[in-house]
């Protein structure tokens, strides 16, 4: 079975682009470093009429998208060792640029895949 790690962010829509060319040079990182899939989604479809709607749960402020992002790996172990190095890069890189949202509301997590294909 397979691993994901899954984010949720709220983006200021101004910040939007900013994120766009950050979430590019991390696909690429992510991807050279060993991680099968990666993928920045921007909230589109968001008046949902039974559950509850990404806005409201995440708090949303005027001007703000939720932005839904995975990075597939073949197990948590695999994981483990394609983020270390990706860390071991970043590192290297030096301090980021200002981010183009708040990390404190960033949610994040590992997950087993228990259904595919």
């Amino acid at each position: 079975m397979g691993y994901v790690d899954g984010f949720v962010i709220p983006v200021p829509e101004k910040n939007l682009k900013a994120y766009i060319r950050m979430a590019r040079i991390g696909k690429k990182m992510w991807l050279e470093n060993g991680a099968l899939d990666y993928k920045e989604c921007v909230g589109d479809d968001l008046e949902t009429k039974w559950g509850t709607p990404f806005p409201r749960l995440m708090k949303l402020k005027p001007g703000e998208v939720p932005v839904f992002s995975y990075i597939v790996f073949k197990s948590r172990r695999h994981r483990d060792q394609v983020n270390a190095k990706v860390m071991k890069e970043m590192d290297k890189m030096g301090e980021p640029p200002e981010m183009p949202f708040d990390m404190k509301r960033m949610v994040y997590g590992g997950f087993k895949v228990m259904v595919e294909k």
